[in-house]
């Protein structure tokens, strides 16, 4: 048997799968699979060759002799030699038939259980491979006749190849004016949806624009082999797991390929993280990160810019998040202590970046129009000297800088927010406040 199993393992290794891995899995699968369609196949052929109406002695050309004694009576069959020689190469061929056939379904069922190199899963049916449009989904009392075969192959290819799932499409409709075929799968307000322009005449991608949220086993295998590595890059907690995956999918008019972006969400007991990609690029990442694994002069700078913000100087420092902006080429440190307090760190290529808030609700429950039109003018028109008086001694606890030589701006779409800015030297404050004075969030350079 070793021979044989040579023999179709080597058949498999040709042709489409010649760059796929087979391993003693999926080796295990397939004689699996053709053992059973063998068993099922010869009993099938002893059956048509097994008549009910006829003795299996009178079929093989035999004689039959009684010989009679104190045991009892014994009865024997005497094979003809010529008829028995001919049943012999009979069977010998069907071994032969047998065995062909057998090599050849070894050979398809190795196809279709073989595991794909570039996503890692089991590769789809052969059928959808060799015709993808046959696993296109369509809702009932659809007009689907004006789709072309090369329109369905366009569609499910890019649902197949870029969102990573096939949606049931819900409509289809001939855009006469623009000469176009729209087709919509799924629903606006629900978390899978696609919407396909194609061209009339060639059935060409015109624009797209899909979203799709799927588990983690449902994405490709080539991004779910990066992640230790890439959390690895970071120093953050390896115990990270995926647990969902959302994708968005774009092609706008005069593009000729539609842009992919992943994100993965990963979490453990008690942090979490994501990793973001761009077509099959890392472009983000972001995860939990020890305080050994940050620079003590900024931990102890967080510490004192929460302290000046709060007036509270024993707050504890809950967790620290680091996200790796791969794409802008920078990184942001995220500290967050106790209360709802955070500080934000960003250096890049865009310059630096210093955040420090108070993310508490203090919003008040206003329904009456004219009490919170009354509450907007309040908070729009505060006194400047109230600000400077709230803010400075922020500013100056944190970046040692005196307010006076900034010019104050108001915006009036930006209700409770003033800019604090040195034109001569190109820098700024931002300062979030509510309407009694009190500061809730101080931001300097990039947020």
């Amino acid at each position: 048997m070793k021979h044989e199993d040579e023999q179709w393992e080597k058949e498999i290794r040709k042709g489409p799968f010649a760059v796929s891995p087979f391993t003693e899995q999926h080796k295990s699968k397939v004689l699996q699979q053709v053992e059973w369609m063998k068993t099922a196949g010869s009993k099938g052929q002893e059956m048509r060759e097994m008549s009910p109406s006829e003795p299996a002695l009178k079929r093989s050309g035999s004689r039959s002799d009684t010989f009679s004694g104190d045991g009892g009576t014994v009865t024997y069959a005497v094979k003809d030699t010529a008829k028995v020689t001919s049943r012999h190469q009979r069977l010998r061929k069907r071994r032969i038939g047998i065995l062909a056939a057998g090599l050849s379904a070894l050979v398809i069922a190795g196809g279709m259980f073989m595991w794909s190199w570039d996503d890692g899963r089991l590769a789809k049916p052969l059928v959808a491979q060799i015709n993808p449009a046959s696993a296109l989904l369509f809702a009932d009392h659809l007009n689907v006749d004006i789709l072309t075969n090369q329109m369905k192959k366009n569609v499910a290819i890019t649902m197949r190849d870029d969102l990573g799932k096939q949606l049931r499409i819900t409509k289809v409709q001939h855009l006469s004016v623009s000469g176009r075929i729209y087709i919509e799968a799924g629903q606006e307000k629900e978390e899978d949806y696609a919407q396909i322009w194609l061209d009339a005449k060639t059935g060409d991608l015109r624009e797209v624009q899909m979203k799709a949220e799927m588990q983690p086993d449902q994405l490709e295998h080539r991004y779910l082999r990066q992640i230790p590595s890439l959390l690895e890059s970071i120093r953050s907690a390896p115990s990270l797991k995926p647990v969902l995956v959302w994708r968005k999918v774009s092609m706008e008019q005069g593009e000729t390929v539609p842009k992919t972006r992943t994100t993965l969400a990963l979490k453990n007991d008690n942090s979490f993280g994501y990793i973001e990609w761009e077509q099959d690029k890392v472009v983000s990442l972001s995860g939990e990160i020890t305080s050994d694994e940050v620079s003590q002069t900024a931990l102890e700078d967080a510490r004192k810019s929460v302290a000046a913000l709060s007036g509270k100087t024993d707050l504890n420092l809950e967790s620290i998040h680091l996200t790796k902006d791969i794409k802008l080429g920078g990184e942001i440190f995220f500290f967050r202590f106790a209360h709802n307090y955070f500080v934000q760190m960003t250096e890049g290529k865009g310059g630096l970046g210093y955040t420090v808030r108070d993310a508490n609700n203090y919003e008040p429950v206003i329904d009456d129009p004219k009490e919170m039109e009354a509450y907007q003018e309040k908070l729009y028109n505060i006194d400047e000297a109230v600000l400077r008086e709230k803010a400075g001694p922020i500013i100056k606890s944190i970046f040692n800088i005196d307010l006076d030589a900034y010019k104050l701006h108001r915006k009036a779409d930006a209700l409770g927010i003033v800019t604090f800015e040195l034109e001569s030297a190109r820098d700024m404050f931002k300062v979030e406040y509510k309407e009694d004075g009190r500061i809730t969030m101080v931001t300097r350079g990039e947020e």
